[in-house]
């Protein structure tokens, strides 16, 4: 019988990282990376596959899987990020999220517009032209992915365990 190896596939993190993300923000901020990553995934292979495959211009089908890639980012984000429960709060929950959404929609959607011109310049095969135009929109929704994350901490998905710690820190401030 031959012995198999067995292989240690852990990655060493610095222990400060590490540390960090046993914090309270620590977690929510890998966790709302995470959910980043399915809505990403989600909206990335949407996108691709009506821009390519269904030959939709890249504005409509922006459009769309951002719409798409939103659903499961609010879902998650509320729940597992930010473990609330219960109803969503129409005014304090739902709406601003999905104000941040449009802009998010409509810088993307530039960034893709503007995309599919110069790909289409650079080349006539669509799977290229897919792959620029999705580039793209991963670079608009970069800077607004840093930005949501402070949002959604300080106000947006706000426990009130939550406030009750910010206005202490401020207090002993």
């Amino acid at each position: 019988m031959v012995a198999r190896r067995r292989y240690d596939l852990r990655v060493p993190l610095p222990a400060a990282i590490v540390d960090r993300v046993r914090t309270p923000t620590g977690r929510k901020a890998f966790r709302y990376t995470m959910v980043s990553v399915v809505s990403v995934g989600v909206s990335q292979v949407c996108l691709f596959a009506l821009y390519a495959l269904a030959h939709w211009n890249a504005r409509n089908a922006n459009i769309a899987a951002t719409v798409a890639g939103g659903i499961p980012s609010y879902v998650l984000n509320r729940r597992w990020t930010w473990g609330k429960t219960g109803k969503s709060h129409v005014w304090k929950e739902i709406v601003p999220f999905w104000v941040l959404a449009v802009v998010g929609l409509v810088i993307s959607t530039v960034a893709a517009d503007l995309a599919e011109e110069w790909a289409k310049d650079l080349s006539d095969r669509r799977v290229l032209q897919a792959l620029v135009v999705n580039g793209s929109t991963i670079a608009a929704f970069f800077g607004l992915w840093v930005g949501k994350f402070f949002l959604f901490n300080k106000v947006l998905f706000v426990q009130d365990d939550d406030l009750r710690t910010a206005l202490a820190d401020e207090v002993v401030a």
